[in-house]
């Protein structure tokens, strides 16, 4: 059956620190392991930005699809997260929840499924991500309006990154009849109405992305409308300074991977190539993960290892979680929001 849910809207009013009904259970009963490693780091992150800090969060694995919109908006617009670096599939799949939530399917018992039933969900139009089914259907929508946005900006000789592609349909409010879930709970609508910058390199693992070389090879496009992960790259290192001058920038990170490796990489540009302009590394770091560190992984590695790499200070307030992002990072939110 399709899922269908009842929202409750919600406001940005803050409770006092500790004093909400998810902030109090934390402080009653997180007191050992990942729940005494969760708490830390959210009295620390909440402490960083009672001070004036920033942060920036890097966000890897199907978090849009597990509908981490529904905090994460509020982070945004409460001004608790100041950048984004996500998966590219993070960044379209928060627009698919917004304009096709009532046609994804929820499979409860995934592990049991047959070769037969995912060749089912396959014929009836569903591609599946662990527990959620997404509609074939919604790729279309998305890819035609950006197919068209790429091509005005070829034909108007400009280039832009994927979020700014996506930062324009939200613009055009050309998906806005398709809405079906509320605008508070889709994060990319929060980070456009807050401007905030979105990378996502890598950004040929995704969906519109597949799509489009599949454009570049009918002659519909060419890629020199897309800016690089390169130009990703040097704008992360402006924004970076730019935030750094007047606050100390925390690095909170859902994951492994590109989303993590690239953005935390910014720093030790800065530092190892530019020392002269005496940044500061990273002033808060946390990472949420089900890697184990014995395998040389990045998603695995314990944040002291980023000491020898410029990323954190042997100070810098450090956190690892090893456990459910989807799970950890709602309380960890819910935490700073005073929820």
């Amino acid at each position: 059956m399709p899922v269908k849910r009842t929202v409750k809207k919600t406001t940005d009013t803050e409770a006092k620190p500790g004093t909400g009904c998810v902030s109090a259970f934390m402080e009653r009963h997180f007191h050992h392991f990942n729940s005494r490693e969760t708490l830390d780091a959210a009295r620390a992150y909440k402490a960083h930005i009672a001070k004036g800090g920033k942060m920036f969060l890097a966000m890897a694995g199907a978090m849009s699809t597990a509908q981490i919109g529904t905090i994460l908006a509020k982070m945004i617009r409460t001004d608790k997260i100041h950048a984004v670096c996500s998966t590219a599939a993070n960044l379209e799949e928060d627009i698919y929840n917004l304009v096709a939530h009532n046609s994804y399917k929820q499979i409860p018992k995934y592990y049991q499924l047959s070769p037969v039933e995912e060749v089912k969900l396959l014929d009836d139009g569903f591609a599946r991500v662990t527990d959620t089914a997404i509609p074939d259907k919604v790729f279309k929508l998305v890819d035609d309006e950006f197919l068209k946005l790429c091509q005005k900006a070829k034909q108007e000789g400009k280039k832009y990154f994927p979020y700014e592609y996506f930062y324009q349909l939200l613009d055009s409010g050309v998906l806005k009849e398709h809405y079906q879930v509320p605008l508070e709970d889709s994060w990319v609508y929060a980070a456009w109405q807050k401007k905030l910058p979105i990378y996502s390199p890598g950004w040929e693992d995704c969906s519109t992305s597949n799509s489009f070389v599949a454009w570049m090879r009918k002659g519909w496009i060419t890629p020199d409308v897309i800016r690089t992960g390169l130009e990703q790259m040097d704008h992360l290192l402006d924004w970076y300074e730019n935030n750094d001058k007047n606050a100390s920038v925390g690095f909170f990170q859902i994951g492994g991977g590109i989303a993590g490796d690239f953005s935390i990489c910014s720093v030790p540009i800065l530092a190892i190539d530019f020392p002269e302009k005496k940044n500061k590394l990273w002033g808060y770091f946390c990472q949420i993960s089900d890697s184990i560190t014995s395998y040389g992984s990045y998603s695995g590695a314990i944040p002291n290892e980023k000491i020898s790499w410029f990323k954190l200070d042997a100070n810098t307030p450090r956190f690892f979680i090893n456990s459910d992002a989807t799970i950890v990072a709602p309380l960890i939110f819910g935490y700073v929001l005073g929820e």
